[in-house]
C-alpha cells in the first residue's frame, strides 16, 4: 500500500465506529499518526490496536465534540505529542427523527453543536497548527435531497457544504485545503438504526456503500492526490441522488 500520509498528523472525529473507524484505519495503513477522537473508549482503544498492529502510530483521545473544552483539550494533547496537525477528518454526527414542529429546540441546537458548530472550532483550533494540511468533513446526500422528519440533520449538512465553500475562500491553498464528502446509503450502524429506516418511511434502493469504499474517497481528498480540489462536496451514493 502507498504511503500518502507517512508521519502525517491526522485528527479524525467519529473515529470509533463506521466511516471513521475506517478512515482511522487507512489513514493509520497509509503512514499517519492518527488522533482517534469519540465517545466509546473501548472501541477507540480497539481501532489503536488496529492501527498498531498493521504498523502505524495512533492514539485515542475521549472527545465529545460537542463539549468545547474537550475539544481544545484534544487538539493540545495532539500539539503536545505531534507538533503540528497535517489531516483534519470531521465524522463525528448525529441525526433525530421528530417531526420539526413538535422538535424540542434544545434537541436542535444539540444538533447543531454537534455537526456544525464543531466544525466551526476544529478549524479554529487546527489551522493555525497547519501548512500544507487537508480538511475533510462529512456531509451526506440529506443535504441535497432528504426525507420527512431530518430536517434538522439535512439543514445541518447544508450548512456544513456552505461553510466549506466559504471558508476555502478565506484559507491560503498553501495552509489548508477544506473539501466535503456526501455519502449516500452506507453500511453502518447510523443506517440501519435509523428509524426511518426501520419503519420504510426512508427506503434504501440502489447500493449501499461500504465505510472502507467511503474511507478511500475521503483519503483521496485528504491526500496530496487532490492538490487542485478545493472548497467543493464529492458525491460518494452508487448513484443515488441520480436515479431520484
Amino acid at each position: 500500500m502507498s504511503k500518502r500520509f507517512q508521519d502525517k498528523v491526522c485528527l479524525v472525529t467519529g473515529g470509533t465506529s463506521g466511516i471513521g473507524r475506517a478512515v482511522a484505519g487507512q489513514l493509520g495503513r497509509e503512514g499517519g499518526r492518527v488522533a482517534v477522537l469519540g465517545r466509546n473508549a473501548p472501541e477507540g482503544r480497539e481501532v489503536v490496536r488496529e492501527i498498531e498492529a498493521a504498523g502505524g502510530e495512533a492514539v485515542f483521545i475521549r472527545t465529545d465534540v460537542g463539549k468545547d473544552a474537550q475539544l481544545r483539550n484534544a487538539v493540545d494533547r495532539i500539539l503536545a505529542r505531534w507538533q503540528r496537525i497535517d489531516v483534519l477528518i470531521n465524522d463525528a454526527a448525529m441525526m433525530t427523527f421528530t417531526p420539526i414542529l413538535k422538535l424540542d429546540p434544545k434537541e436542535w441546537d444539540q444538533l447543531m453543536t454537534v455537526n456544525v458548530r464543531a466544525l466551526f472550532r476544529l478549524c479554529q483550533l487546527c489551522l493555525p497548527h497547519m501548512q500544507g494540511g487537508s480538511i475533510v468533513t462529512i456531509s451526506s446526500v440529506h443535504a441535497h435531497q432528504t426525507t420527512p422528519n431530518v430536517v434538522p440533520y439535512a439543514a445541518s449538512k447544508g450548512a456544513m457544504e456552505a461553510f466549506v465553500r466559504g471558508i476555502s475562500l478565506e484559507i491560503p491553498h498553501t495552509q489548508a485545503r477544506i473539501n466535503a464528502v456526501a455519502p449516500g446509503a452506507v453500511d453502518t450502524p447510523m443506517l440501519w438504526e435509523n428509524p426511518n429506516v426501520k419503519s420504510g418511511k426512508e427506503e434504501i434502493t440502489g447500493q449501499v456503500g461500504t465505510p472502507a469504499e467511503l474511507a478511500a474517497a475521503i483519503c483521496f481528498l485528504a491526500s496530496p492526490e487532490a492538490n487542485f480540489i478545493n472548497g467543493t462536496t464529492l458525491v460518494v451514493d452508487g448513484g443515488r441522488l441520480a436515479a431520484l
